[in-house]
């Protein structure tokens, strides 16, 4: 067969040469070497006393080598989907999760590394060659290793059944996004929305051949309509096509959901555990789905006085103020921004002429130089999926060249909604040096429109620093063994790089490295940057319940909802979500129809991280505020202790080696609320934190 791009183990990845036609042969191609190398595996370990070279370091090797042009294929789906790619993707997708299934739980491999393990040489196993070892018997024995024939077998086809409903899924609510368009052709009835978003809305119209404004549910569309327009209708109708995404033919959800639900319970159940939310969290920070339901349920009692005080508020004002006796959902977005405006007078809108993504990145990266010693620079004339993608490379301080990042920072209907970043090659230390990692940070920013550039507000600069957190992670991994590398912790630690980046976005001194107005090039003024500051905790309860909600209905979906009962999972859900929400009656389970991070995404039982880890950074920031934000040696030593040391050690020890102690809950509530939270709350157990 000829040259199959897909398969380059090249560092740079021909990206311009990947198509459709190479995904089906390519991934056989991958599958059929794995099984080969697993083969001689399972040979050798029959033919004597293996080494970690011959067991636990192939089965590393292999594992590797085929997840690598899985990972790209399916991020291609992500950022340049078509047709024809998802048909190729969804034909041999099961294959591979097959082949993972079956690898995780194989009988003979697992055999021949616990023989390795009980000899002598394994026995004298030390540092991460020995948790490797460990882990990986660890995960011999959670993939069902120990099962009978029959068990297995079950639970390698329910995670093929997994991976096919969760890409439908997810390609449900891509189509369904892409399917609504709103258009107006009345500019009056567009009062209220800033000019920016209107020129934005009559571009995309134009694109379409369509007169007026265009609009729809991407969020640069969505969020400016909801939160500007005066028009409530219009408000509503917008607000009630985001909920319905994923929930009626030919792209609907609700049965997905149900069969989902299902088979994850089936598959915890055969696999010794009460529930899925049990099986998630076992390796987890958090230890059990009780622990992890506990803490959401704390955490939402500590908020709920402040929380009840904020909704309260925000009711008086909008019937004061905005005339809206009964405020409904699609009103508490637009409220809330005209109470945040009479409040602190700080538009999001109209902040963003001072934070233009070229000038963001710049200070990014110079901060980058300063806490971690690594300079970020661009390149040019690298193979991308797209022609707006742009490249950098990362190399540190010691001269090691760590690898790439790509960028994609702007919408299209074949790239799905949100902000991720995802490692596709994970380098690291090697006998001749060192191989560099690649990883893409992926966005939908307003694009630049004619001599403007592309104008950020405030919450995107917040994203941007939060998904190069996670690309710091993936590349300054100096760990030997690559499934310990790179962003292979706990589900629960491994928001922590990223979400700490963020605090750096609410620090003047930070912000003065870039925020400089595009036109004027004049600094972020100190009264307006005042004003922001203190607006950073309005509505810091509401906000912080709304992710509880997430987290809180997720765990009860894997804890407490029986996809054999004869309830609607979306009901249940209304059940759960309605003392959480703005008020009870706002509370609606079709949320569930577009919840991609928990039905598609790897936050299933596992959505709680968020704040978990929220509590992390929190406390770990507070570090870098007692010896200040651009101090070296703090930023080194979150650099070597953190971003450095992947799954090398537990993710407790980990935290303990930077912040000297477990970590304090109370932290959070300082930050997000803006005050003590009392003597309720105390440090965590250190029990909870060890997990």
């Amino acid at each position: 067969m000829p040259d199959n791009p897909l398969l380059s183990t090249d560092f740079v990845i021909p990206f311009d040469r990947i198509d459709a036609s190479h995904v089906v042969p390519g991934l056989r191609e991958a599958l059929a070497r794995a099984e080969a190398q697993l083969e001689a595996l399972v040979a050798a370990g029959e033919q004597g006393e293996l080494a970690y070279e011959t067991s636990v370091a192939v089965l590393d090797d292999l594992s590797q080598a085929l997840a690598r042009p899985f990972t790209l294929a399916r991020h291609l789906t992500s950022v340049v989907n078509t047709p024809e790619l998802r048909t190729a993707f969804n034909e041999v997708q099961p294959e591979v999760v097959a082949f993972f299934a079956r690898l995780s739980s194989d009988q003979r491999v697992w055999r021949a590394i616990r023989r390795f393990a009980d000899s002598e040489a394994g026995r004298a196993l030390t540092g991460v060659a020995k948790r490797n070892l460990d882990k990986t018997l660890e995960e011999f024995e959670r993939a069902g290793a120990a099962l009978s024939e029959e068990e297995r077998k079950r639970v390698e086809q329910l995670k093929v059944d997994l991976a096919r409903l969760s890409t439908r899924f997810a390609e449900n609510v891509l189509d369904a996004t892409n399917a609504f368009e709103l258009v107006i052709t009345d500019e009056a009835r567009l009062a209220g929305l800033p000019d920016s978003a209107k020129r934005r809305a009559r571009a995309a119209a134009e694109a379409k051949g369509v007169d007026g404004f265009r609009f729809t549910l991407q969020a640069p569309s969505y969020l400016p309509f909801v939160k500007y327009v005066d028009d409530r209708e219009l408000r509503r109708t917008m607000y009630e096509a985001f909920l319905a995404v994923g929930g009626a033919e030919p792209h609907d959800n609700r049965g997905l959901i149900r069969e989902i639900l299902a088979k994850r319970r089936e598959a915890a159940n055969v696999l010794g555990y009460r529930d899925f939310a049990d099986y998630q969290t076992e390796p987890r920070m958090i230890g059990s789905g009780a622990r992890a339901a506990a803490f959401e349920e704390e955490l939402a009692e500590k908020t709920r006085p402040h929380f009840e005080r904020e909704v309260a508020e925000l009711e008086r004002f909008a019937a004061e103020e905005l005339g809206i006796d009964e405020l409904m959902p699609w009103d508490v977005s637009y409220a809330a921004e005209k109470l945040r405006m009479a409040r602190y007078d700080v538009d999001e809108e109209a902040l963003r002429p001072y934070f233009p993504l070229l000038h963001v990145l710049e200070g990014l990266f110079d901060l980058t130089e300063r806490l971690f010693g690594v300079r970020v620079e661009r390149v040019e004339g690298v193979p991308t999926w797209h022609p707006e993608v742009e490249v950098y490379h990362l190399t540190h301080e010691d001269g090691t060249f760590l690898g790439s990042m790509y960028a994609d920072w702007y919408p299209r209907e074949s790239k799905r909604d949100g902000a991720w970043m995802n490692g596709l090659v994970t380098g690291g230390p090697t006998a001749d040096g060192f191989e560099p990692h690649v990883g893409i940070i992926a966005c939908n920013f307003t694009a630049p429109e004619g001599d403007t550039p592309a104008l950020l507000t405030h919450s995107e600069v917040e994203t941007i620093f939060h998904e190069f957190g996670h690309l710091l992670h993936h590349l300054l991994s100096r760990v030997p063994i690559k499934a310990r590398s790179s962003m292979s912790v706990p589900w629960d630690f491994v928001e922590l790089p990223s979400q700490i980046m963020e605090n750096w976005t609410w620090e003047k001194q930070a912000l003065d490295l870039f925020a400089r107005h595009y036109r004027t090039g004049e600094t972020l003024p100190d009264e307006l940057f005042e004003r922001l500051r203190r607006s950073r905790t309005f509505h810091g309860a509401i906000a912080q319940m709304r992710q509880l909600s997430f987290g809180t209905v997720d765990l009860a979906l894997h804890r407490d909802y029986d996809p054999a009962s004869d309830e609607d999972p979306l009901e249940f859900a209304r059940r759960v979500l309605a003392p959480l929400e703005v008020k009870p009656e706002f509370a609606r389970g079709e949320r569930l129809t577009r919840f991609t991070h928990v039905f598609s995404g790897g936050y299933a039982a596992g959505y709680y991280s968020y704040k978990w880890s929220e509590v992390l950074d929190a406390d770990a920031f507070g570090r870098f505020q007692e010896e200040g934000i651009f101090d070296p040696d703090t930023g080194r030593a979150f650099a070597n202790e953190v971003l450095a040391k992947g799954d090398s050690e537990d993710a407790a020890v980990l935290f303990r080696a930077f912040r000297g102690r477990d970590p304090d809950v109370d932290a959070l509530i300082r930050r997000n609320l803006g005050v003590v939270a009392g003597a309720a709350a105390d440090a965590l157990p250190a029990a909870e934190a060890d997990g």
